[in-house]
Order: structure tokens, then sequence, then C-alpha cells
């Protein structure tokens, strides 16, 4: 089992997270970290949480959720899984899986029944992964993005 850990961002390792990048078809599905700062900064309303992902004292990945936000008009929630990325490098080695399993501790931890995100549709989009791990559509699109939900009282 892949061993991780989300670590605060901080002014000593911004930089080598902000280097983790996808690979370049992947680009149209996930925004770079960089871009998740400063969406974070522009919907603070988002109760944006961030966390760099580790592999000892290696950057391997980012995880951004809302938080336990109040749902509104244009906010889903109250748990929305924002963005989640893996290095190209570092793809297909269970870190993604990794990811979802310490944030649905987490969140179940702070009272959460269900974790909701979305995604672009499309050959390289990260549905299939989303699908296996238990997340199922909603029916709804927003934005282009198809809505998923993960029901946390099925979830170990």
């Amino acid at each position: 089992m892949t061993q991780i850990r989300l670590v605060e961002i901080t002014d000593a390792n911004r930089d080598e997270v902000i280097a983790v990048r996808v690979r370049p078809d992947q680009e149209q599905f996930v925004a770079s970290v960089e871009k998740s700062f400063l969406d974070a900064a522009k919907e603070p309303d988002a109760k944006p949480w961030f966390r760099a992902v580790y592999d000892g004292e290696e950057p391997v990945g980012f995880v951004m959720l809302s938080w336990n936000l109040v749902p509104g008009p244009d906010l889903r929630g109250p748990y929305f899984l924002w963005r989640l990325l893996i290095g190209a490098e570092h793809q297909k080695r269970g870190y993604g899986t990794a990811i979802l399993d310490e944030v649905v501790a987490l969140i179940r931890a702070d009272g959460a029944k269900e974790l909701i995100t979305s995604c672009v549709p499309g050959d390289g989009s990260p549905e299939p992964f989303y699908r296996r791990y238990g997340f199922v559509p909603t029916g709804e699109v927003d934005d282009g993005e198809i809505v998923l939900k993960l029901d946390l009282s099925s979830r170990r």
C-alpha cells in the first residue's frame, strides 16, 4: 500500500509543490497547482482546503477541497473535491487511491456524509478512476463537467 502524507503548503515548499505537473495530455482535465492557488484566492467562500501530497520527502501530488461549506447556487458541498492531481512520473502507483482514502477519513471524521466532485468527460478523463473508487454520476452537468457523488456511508 502506498504511504502518503498530506502536508500544509508553506513558503518553504510552495515552489516544489507548484512544480508537480500532470502529463501534457491531462492538462485539459485538471488545473495546475498554481492555478489552484489562484482559484482558491478568488473563491474564499468556497472554503478551500488544500495540501501537498508527499511520499517521504518528495512531493507527488496535490489535493484541494471545499471544506464544510454551506452549499449555494454557485457552490457545491458541503465537501467538494475541487482538485486532485498526481505528478506525471508518479502516476499508476496507487497515489490517487491513497489520497482519496486519506481525504475520506478526514472528512468523515468531520461529519461528512458524502463527497462530491466533477470532471470533464472525454478520452483521458479521470472519470473512470473516480467510478472505480465508488463515485457515481448524479445526472447533473455543471459547466460541461459531469458531477459525481461518493456516499461515505458505503465506504469502509
